[in-house]
């Protein structure tokens, strides 16, 4: 039964992401995002980490989704025809099809050739809240602090790219 759960959240979540990608509309690819997100959030729960999935359902289905479309409303984005793509950009995109293609094999040979410990020799670490917040304020204490000096200036970002100003409404 767990099989056939990951499978179905797997799908989920994979068709939701390129559903993503090939909205047209951006409200409509923000909800596919949300879906998404769901999706890997359940996944979390099939692999009993309940905390991931709990975070990842309120900071970014809850906050981040909401800031998108709360973004995408506010900058009235309407979805139109698309340019065609330029050679450039369909060999760049050939190339990393090929790379991901070479990596995804590159794993695939790599856990066939070693032998991966049995489950049961696997110790578990860090897998209480108090293990989390000591890993998160000492190892990953840098990491943490870039991102969130990173959505800072993102959403200054978005402040100025929202504010109308006086003199450019003859510009449209």
């Amino acid at each position: 039964m767990a099989d056939i759960l990951f499978y179905l959240f797997a799908a989920i979540a994979l068709g939701t992401a390129l559903l993503v990608v090939v909205s047209k509309n951006a409200v409509n690819s923000a909800m596919f995002f949300l879906l998404s997100l769901m999706g890997t959030a359940a996944l979390f729960v099939l692999l009993d980490a309940f905390l991931l999935a709990v975070l990842l359902v309120l900071v970014y289905a809850g906050a981040v989704v909401a800031l998108f479309l709360f973004i995408i409303m506010l900058l009235d984005m309407q979805g139109g025809e698309r340019k065609p793509f330029k050679r450039t950009t369909m060999v760049a995109s050939v190339i990393a099809a090929i790379l991901l293609g070479v990596g995804v094999l590159g794993f695939i040979q790599r856990s066939q050739l070693s032998h991966a410990p049995a489950g049961s020799d696997v110790v578990a670490v860090g897998a209480t809240l108090k293990g989390y917040a000591a890993q998160l304020f000492t190892t990953y204490l840098l990491p943490v602090q870039i991102v969130g000096f990173l959505l800072l200036i993102a959403m200054l970002g978005v402040i100025v790219l929202s504010k109308r100003f006086e003199g450019l409404e003859d510009v449209k």
